[in-house]
């Protein structure tokens, strides 16, 4: 190549470009913003990996038993007075103790105490007792509460070899406690019918007894009463803690965010270079197929999509790709290579001797080359909440665990309806986060890396 060719083709590096990003406060906060989410994202991955994050998001019996129902952030502790109660375990294992004791006919006498201190401003949310064992069996369940006196849960209560006692939900004792809920009346300080009152703070223990045969063995027991603030992020209505998927909703709308940015730009900036090139029929063609693909509605084609045929992330991706190729964004860069094409260095490459793709890849491409970033920055955030949205309409991967997720489900439960504000708002603020910092750091590179675009 000769020397006067090199010098018209030069112009100033994509790396002397990005040092202007210095003079520009709100791209720097949008950097700090998106480094933290990809920092997240890739600590997410290695310390949750998807399956086990996918099987603990199914859910199934065992998984989150003992974990509160629709359960606020901990963190909502800072903004009230009051100490928001916690979920309380307690089981044979740790502070938990049986007596066994041989009564004759082979029969055996059986004590379990489960003792547990209880010192918060608020009621347990519920109370459940879970046993394991070789049999069936029958215990009497009572609690002795701090100031000495003992409520008879339930007498002879017939346990299956797995059982769960849901307290809270035994009928025949919120009739004993003139109709307060258990988790209220059992803990209330001063318990009357239409009135709360205060919990009752001290150290409680419930007590099981029962006489069952010796080849029976009482092998678990655990009381959990569960609090009203859970983890750093809550629970759902199906006891799965929030974190799951607020974690793994990173990592997934920042993969199909890149991914979908970089195939639809990519392919729309070569296909425009190639087409305005060669112009005639394939620019034409190019140009209708922009015209046509324009005015088709992306998120119902998706939602054809989701209902008739998958809901696979992977297929919504290559749709999505697929149909962002002959996007508006080929008439921008369309533009642009038009008046590339008729650069002086690009008539000496003719000049030369060139051939056409040479020309294309070698000398046409690359001089546009860094306009591609700041397009690649600003529409990342559309894919993200396209994503989001197809998991907000019921049709986002079954399998993943996502932001959209989880407002998905709020949305079906009546999350704001019922006042759990933190199921719904949490992965919203994560969004709005996450589109904040593209825009900001998008819109400052474009201004600098197109600058006569901004006085348009």
């Amino acid at each position: 190549m000769s020397t006067k060719l090199k010098e018209l083709r030069r112009a100033p590096s994509a790396w002397s470009k990005l040092k202007e990003l210095r003079r520009y406060p709100s791209a720097i906060v949008g950097l700090i913003i998106m480094f933290i989410f990809i920092a997240f994202s890739i600590h997410t991955v290695f310390s949750l990996p998807l399956d086990e994050a996918v099987t603990l998001w199914r859910g199934g019996p065992g998984i989150w038993d003992d974990h509160p129902r629709r359960a606020e952030p901990a963190w909502f502790d800072w903004f009230t007075s009051d100490s928001l109660s916690r979920t309380i375990k307690v089981s044979l294992e740790d502070a938990g103790e049986m007596r066994v004791e041989p009564i004759g006919g082979g029969m055996n006498s059986v004590e379990v105490v489960l003792p547990f201190e209880f010192n918060y401003d608020t009621f347990p949310s519920e109370i459940s007792l879970f046993t394991e064992a070789t049999g069936a069996k029958e215990f009497s369940v009572y609690l002795r509460k701090p100031n000495g006196e003992t409520v008879t849960l339930s007498e002879n209560l017939g346990f299956r070899a797995h059982h769960i006692y849901r307290i809270s939900l035994d009928s025949a004792l919120r009739m004993q406690l003139n109709g307060a809920s258990p988790h209220v009346g059992l803990f209330s300080e001063n318990p009357s019918p239409g009135r709360d009152g205060k919990p009752l703070q001290g150290n409680y223990e419930l007590v099981m007894l029962g006489e069952i045969p010796e080849t029976t063995e009482l092998h678990a027991a655990e009381l959990v009463v569960f609090g009203q603030v859970h983890g750093a992020a809550g629970t759902d209505h199906l006891r799965r803690d929030l974190t799951i998927a607020l974690r793994w909703g990173a990592p997934v709308g920042l993969l199909f965010g890149v991914l979908a940015a970089v195939g639809a730009q990519l392919s729309t900036f070569i296909l425009g270079g190639i087409g305005t090139w060669f112009g005639g029929k394939i620019d034409a063609i190019f140009h209708r197929l922009t015209e046509v693909t324009m005015i088709l509605p992306l998120l119902v084609v998706l939602m054809m999509v989701g209902h008739f045929y998958t809901r696979s992330l992977w297929v919504m991706l290559g749709v999505v790709i697929l149909l962002s190729v002959f996007s508006a964004s080929m008439k921008v860069y369309r533009a642009m290579f038009l008046q590339a094409k008729e650069a002086p260095y690009i008539e000496a490459a003719q000049a030369y001797g060139a051939g056409n793709f040479r020309i294309i890849f070698k000398y046409l491409l690359p001089r546009l080359s860094p306009v591609l970033l700041p397009q690649f920055i600003i529409v990342i955030p559309s894919f993200v909440f396209l994503e989001a949205t197809l998991a907000v309409l019921g049709l986002g991967d079954p399998r993943l665990p996502t932001w959209g997720k989880i407002i998905y489900d709020a949305r079906v439960n009546d999350a704001l309806y019922m006042g759990d504000y933190y199921w719904m708002l949490q992965p919203a603020v994560a969004l709005m986060l996450i589109g904040l910092s593209f825009s900001l750091l998008g819109y400052t590179l474009d201004r600098i890396f197109n600058p006569r675009l901004r006085k348009l």
